[in-house]
């Protein structure tokens, strides 16, 4: 089976009298004899196009997410066509084939062998497909079946349903790690190839001060891959006139963002000057010597001119930087003939691979310094910023409740305070959640409680309402009675 993507390019040419109704890039899958129908009757393939199609009304706006699915229906098919089973067969037969997949992906070659997370994530892609062919009258029989469940939330307990065909895995937060400060400034200076002492160490890298500024920048303002990696120097925050601890707002276009939902994140006045300090300096330098011209296969340049912080003319005609996706971006060549994405390469082209740039540095760290000392990824840092920023907001946010109740009567003041100034409110909007439930599972998936009961103590002690300490403790001690 073949997988593609629709590019409407040369549609003018294909003898039809309009251009066809589908999404520019959509994955499409096409049997290997090129053909879409048995005498009259429609192949599965056609019924995964349509699903495929309707992914971004679906919610699923993503391209890469509809690559994804795509590839999961096509592992799922070849395995059935190899044992000549229907997609949409008797479902005694596609629970057989299900399990030998499941030996296949989970036991089998190592070549063709899944971890428990890969296989979980295109079962459940699979299921979606299923599901949506049973709503349109395609199939009546699943491969699969539903456990129902609970859990247990501020809401009480709550219904859910697992499918039975994915395998338990250690609990999130057993896995998923952020940097504690001295692990973010250890991992800083290791991508500035410096010791953990700040000293130069035997690293003779190239990009230090890129690295090191994007490094320290991400972890400041939750970044996701996608978005620093194709931000331009334009969308950069303007650096305040003075150092402050206030955070400054940094708003982000949704071309870039996940799912396309424009938000505004915080940066840190520290990550910010330095991360100026690298486009005026080193990358300054490389872009003067170095012209730019785009990959040919990304289509012809986008020449830039009368550029500001909102937009500029691009090929004459005015355009928002926020209205620019990732391949766009990557065509931009500004008025002195350079890429204005903020990361340079040595010949003056985008730098892209940052997951390879972080675990190389990560990779030494652990060789020469700390043993332990994790594989970092980009989201990582937006672990890493996401813990931070809790930390900070519920500091914050305890130490006013505290004084309100001190200064006011209690039920009031605390009443109002919550209804305004909740931390997770204000976290689900810097991380671009659609929902505060993301952020509550997002960040009960790292270990938070340590915030808390710091938090609750030193505002408890800061406001004089008895033994903080002592309240601490017994309020977030494990397994203790209500």
């Amino acid at each position: 089976m073949r997988l593609t993507y629709f590019d409407s390019s040369e549609w003018k040419s294909w003898d039809v009298e309009r251009r066809p109704l589908i999404t520019e890039g959509m994955p499409v899958l096409i049997d290997d004899d090129l053909l879409f129908e048995d005498e009259g009757v429609a192949r599965p393939t056609v019924a995964a196009n349509r699903w495929l199609q309707e992914l971004p009304i679906s919610g699923v706006p993503s391209p890469k997410s509809w690559k994804s699915y795509a590839q999961a229906v096509r592992h799922w098919f070849e395995f059935l066509d190899e044992r000549q089973v229907p997609v949409f067969g008797e479902r005694a037969e596609l629970r057989a084939v299900l399990a030998a997949f499941a030996e296949y992906r989970l036991a089998g070659p190592l070549a063709a062998r899944w971890d428990g997370s890969t296989w979980n994530h295109n079962i459940k892609l699979v299921a979606r497909f299923y599901n949506w062919a049973v709503d349109e009258g395609l199939c009546q029989a699943v491969p699969f079946t539903y456990v129902m469940g609970r859990r247990y939330s501020e809401a009480g307990m709550m219904p859910t349903v697992r499918n039975a065909a994915t395998v338990r895995r250690a609990k999130a937060h057993v896995t998923v790690k952020y940097l504690e400060d001295d692990y973010l400034r250890l991992f800083v200076r290791g991508l500035a190839g410096l010791d953990p002492d700040g000293e130069p160490d035997e690293f003779r890298g190239w990009h230090v001060g890129r690295n090191a500024a994007m490094g320290e920048f991400v972890a400041s303002s939750g970044l996701r891959a996608q978005e620093f990696t194709y931000l331009l120097t334009y969308e950069l925050p303007p650096l305040p006139k003075r150092r402050s601890p206030i955070p400054v707002t940094f708003p982000l276009a949704a071309q870039i963002t996940k799912g396309k939902k424009p938000r505004a994140t915080w940066v840190d006045y520290g990550p910010l000057a330095a991360m100026w300090q690298y486009v005026r300096l080193d990358r300054a330098s490389i872009a003067e010597r170095r012209p730019y011209r785009p990959d040919p296969a990304l289509g012809e340049p986008l020449l830039v001119s009368e550029v500001d912080w909102e937009g500029g003319r691009v090929n004459g005609a005015r355009v928002s930087w926020r209205s620019l996706n990732p391949a766009e971006r990557m065509r931009l060549v500004d008025p002195n003939g350079s890429s204005p994405i903020v990361a340079l390469q040595s010949d003056g082209s985008p730098f892209t691979d940052w997951g390879t740039v972080f675990r190389r540095t990560s990779r030494r760290i652990r060789q020469h310094y700390e043993p332990a000392f994790p594989d970092v990824s980009p989201h990582t840092l937006r672990h890493t910023f996401a813990m931070a920023r809790l930390d900070g907001l519920v500091k914050g946010y305890y130490q006013q409740a505290a004084k309100l109740v001190a200064d006011t009567d209690a039920d009031a003041a605390l009443a109002l305070y919550l209804t305004k100034s909740d931390p997770l409110l204000v976290l689900r909007d810097l991380l671009g959640h659609s929902s505060v439930t993301t952020t509550e599972i997002y960040i009960m998936r790292l270990d938070v409680r340590r915030i808390y009961a710091e938090a609750y103590a030193e505002a408890g002690a800061l406001s004089g309402l008895g033994d903080a300490e002592a309240e601490a403790a017994a309020e977030f001690a494990g397994g203790g009675e209500d």
